[in-house]
């Protein structure tokens, strides 16, 4: 069954096309990953599924809805959320405040979201940190509270945008591992991500995006050994260690 279904998804910026008639779906319980070169349209893609920028022509649809022209407030309580390049946590508030607002977003009962931000704070590894402030924490620390907030608001798609850009290879295994956790808790994952060591172990599936088009989709297999590929974004074929 198809968790989400992009047809014709077009967007430009002036004289620029961003995204350039994108055509991709992503299977229920998939761990889908999109590359390509910077600019190449894969955070515009993002945005336009999660309703930060409206598309110029194209549909979306979500296990069956069509959620093209949604808000995207509307489209997290479909169950869609999303994380940022940079992580920027509320400062000036704990950890745990931070969580339960995502948790707001689901329920209106403060205690039951405070519950259920403590509960996400323990399952991300930030259980301890739960008291300090959002502006204390590292960038490791910073990227899984991001991904805390956007568990908060319980998805059932969750769109990670470059979470292992800046972290030591100790520090992207552990959080290769905590995105196989959240996959086996039943959500479909679709991640950005331009370390190759992280993403083509990761995937089940790739989708790579050039100058706002589509190259192609496979298994990782298939994309590292496709030429289209190499020459836009790889350089060479990749060597699965």
């Amino acid at each position: 069954m198809n968790n989400l279904e992009v047809k014709g998804l077009t967007k430009s910026f002036g004289g620029l096309v961003a995204v350039n008639r994108v055509n991709f779906s992503i299977e229920e319980g998939e761990i889908f990953g999109m590359i390509g070169p910077n600019g190449s349209g894969k955070t515009t893609l993002f945005n336009l599924i999660t309703g930060f920028y409206q598309r110029d022509e194209g549909t979306i649809t979500f296990k069956g809805e069509d959620i093209t022209n949604l808000r995207t407030d509307q489209i997290c309580k479909r169950g869609i959320a999303r994380t940022f390049q940079i992580a920027k946590p509320f400062p000036q508030i704990t950890v745990l405040q931070n969580v339960t607002m995502g948790a707001l977003n689901r329920m209106k009962d403060v205690n039951a979201a405070k519950k259920l931000a403590m509960e996400i704070l323990e399952f991300t590894g930030l259980g301890k940190k739960r008291d300090q402030m959002g502006q204390s924490l590292t960038t490791p620390e910073r990227k899984r509270l991001e991904l805390a907030k956007a568990l908060a608001t319980e998805p059932k798609l969750l769109l990670l945008d470059e979470v292992m850009s800046g972290l030591t290879l100790k520090e992207r295994e552990e959080v290769i591992a905590l995105i196989r956790k959240i996959n086996r808790q039943g959500i479909t994952i679709f991640v950005i991500e331009h370390v190759m060591k992280a993403i083509m172990p990761l995937s089940h599936r790739i989708m790579v995006l050039n100058y706002g088009e589509k190259i192609t989709t496979g298994t990782p297999l298939e994309i590292c050994k496709d030429q289209q590929v190499i020459k836009a974004y790889l350089g060479k074929e990749y060597k699965f260690a």
